[in-house]
């Protein structure tokens, strides 16, 4: 299993080992003791599938009531998945992470909570998308953060993703520090 670790502490790119052959491969995708040993002993309780077309951008959300902690894979198609530290005691504060995550390669993104997290499919079939989480959805304590606000300084490779009208009214990078949440 190989692990990339970034700048801002705590997430991870995790690629666990596929056997392959003419056929295609196998992998074991989670397994509870591994990724315990690179560190990620989160109790994950909740599973969620989205399916999205290319060019959708969803996010960037967070849940700060009962705060959730994401792995999250594409088992399809291609995405940029970016995250933003939201922790306000953090020295990385309002920095970003991007991965690219392909459903032909088995990877997970580790999101813990204290992240603002979104994603943009890229493949022209679009994308599936599994994550687990380790708290339950509360949609009365989630929030979100305008994902294209210039403070972020994330870079989107396309200039009009497809945005849902809510996604589209989130609150920019200002608003969070008048209010932060974590």
């Amino acid at each position: 299993m190989k692990v990339t670790e970034f700048s801002i502490q705590g997430p991870k790119l995790i690629e666990p080992k596929a056997h392959g052959d003419a056929r295609g491969f196998f992998t074991e995708r989670y397994r509870e003791d591994l990724f315990r040993e690179i560190g990620v002993g989160t109790h994950f309780v909740q599973d969620n599938y989205s399916r999205s077309q290319t060019k959708v951008l969803r996010g960037l959300h967070y849940q700060y009531d009962k705060p959730q902690a994401k792995l999250v894979t594409a088992t399809s198609g291609r995405i940029l998945d970016v995250i933003v530290d939201i922790r306000k005691d953090s020295h990385t504060f309002g920095q970003s992470v991007s991965v690219e995550i392909d459903g032909g390669k088995p990877a997970w993104f580790l999101v813990p909570a204290g992240f603002a997290h979104g994603f943009l499919v890229l493949s022209p079939e679009g994308a599936d998308l599994m994550y687990k989480v380790d708290a339950y959805y509360n949609p009365k304590g989630e929030g979100g953060i305008r994902w294209n606000d210039p403070a972020l300084k994330i870079e989107w490779p396309i200039r009009d993703p497809i945005v849902s009208p809510r996604d589209a009214e989130l609150p920019g990078w200002g608003a969070y520090l008048e209010h932060p949440k974590f």
